[in-house]
Order: structure tokens, then C-alpha cells, then sequence
């Protein structure tokens, strides 16, 4: 399978509706901490919205509501699998995103199938604590070498010009966040990457 290889994240349906005519391809919608009524209409129209613009969405955590939601993808952390329903998301024809940060991880997400793994944090992340700081090019390499045609999406602490060595490493694909969120011009900054990642 071939995606997009620029995969921002964000974490509203107000971005999505201000980015995505820009010409974003795959994007991800990921909401913590609100209520499941409104987490179902932000999941709903973000749906509509990435199916308008001719992009694929990917739904973070929130399985079941993007089960109920009729959505083509979820990305599940390591947390997150030990409550999904993986084999009904199958039933259902969702394809599914994994995060990895180590080989136990990985060794767990591939006897899932994935359509894609991420491995992260690449770089020094400011967007999450975790116990992983950098996990740098060389695993990139490393992992791509074990996962062969399966996707292998870079996260942390990416920006367009990181993106290149993360592509010479072996990601098929590059995410990005607060790169792009917490950039005074974001609109400029999508630009770069949608130039960078063409």
C-alpha cells in the first residue's frame, strides 16, 4: 500500500477545516480528554470534511466511535490495544495504524497486521512525557529492515527539514504536529512539507 507521505495530526475538526484545502492527503484527528458526545460530532465531521477533500482520516484512539462512525482508519497506541476490538474493526474493513517504541511493541503490532507502524519519538518531542526521549534514524533503518512492505511512519519531533534524513532512513512516511500547530504561520508551514514530501 502507498501513502501519503506527509501525515499531520491534529487536534480538532477546526484545523482539518483550515488545512485541508491546502491539499493534505492523510491526516489524523486525535482528541483527548472530551466528552464522548462531543468526541462522536468532532469524529463525524471530521469524517465528512477528509471524505470532501479527497483525504484519507485517521482516527486516533477512539475505536469504537470511528467503528460507529463508518471511518476508514484507526491508530492505536500500545494502551490502546489491550481494550480495542481489533478483530471487529477488521469485520468492519478498518485499516489499522500501530505505535511502536520498541522491539516487544513491534513484535506485538505485526502479529496484529498493521496497514502501517509508527515509530517514535524520532527526535525529542515537546506534544507527550513518555519514557522513550529519542529514538533516532538508526531504528528507522533498523525497523524498516524487519517490517519490509508495511508503511513505516516517523513521528517526533519532525519538521520538513529532519523529513529528508527520516526518508533516507526508510520512513515510507512522516507525521507531524506541533511543527505545524504551534507555528506562527501554519499555513506556510504546510506548504513546506506538502513541497518537501511531494
Amino acid at each position: 500500500m502507498t501513502l501519503p507521505r506527509f501525515y499531520p495530526i491534529f487536534d480538532s475538526t477546526a484545523w482539518l477545516a483550515r488545512m485541508l484545502p491546502m491539499g493534505i492527503k492523510l491526516a489524523q484527528l486525535r482528541i483527548k480528554d472530551t466528552d464522548t458526545a462531543a468526541l462522536r460530532r468532532e469524529i463525524h465531521q471530521a469524517r465528512d470534511l477528509c471524505r470532501t477533500a479527497g483525504c484519507t482520516l485517521v482516527v486516533n484512539d477512539h475505536w469504537q466511535l470511528a467503528l460507529d462512525a463508518g471511518c476508514d482508519w484507526v491508530h492505536l497506541g500500545q494502551e490502546d490495544l489491550d481494550v480495542a476490538d481489533v478483530p471487529a474493526l477488521r469485520r468492519a474493513g478498518i485499516r489499522l495504524g500501530l505505535s511502536t517504541h520498541d522491539r516487544a511493541e513491534l513484535d506485538r503490532a505485526l502479529a496484529l497486521a498493521p496497514d502501517y507502524v509508527a515509530l517514535g519519538p524520532v527526535y525529542p518531542t515537546i506534544l507527550k512525557k513518555m519514557k522513550w526521549h529519542k529514538q533516532g534514524l538508526e531504528k528507522l533503518t533498523e525497523w524498516k529492515a524487519v517490517i519490509g512492505a508495511i508503511p513505516l511512519v516517523a513521528i517526533g519531533g519532525m519538521t520538513p527539514e529532519r523529513a529528508t534524513g527520516a526518508f533516507a532512513a526508510g520512513a515510507d512516511v512522516v507525521s507531524a504536529v506541533t511543527d505545524i500547530t504551534l507555528n506562527p504561520d501554519p499555513e506556510a508551514r504546510v506548504r513546506q512539507w506538502l513541497d518537501g514530501a511531494a
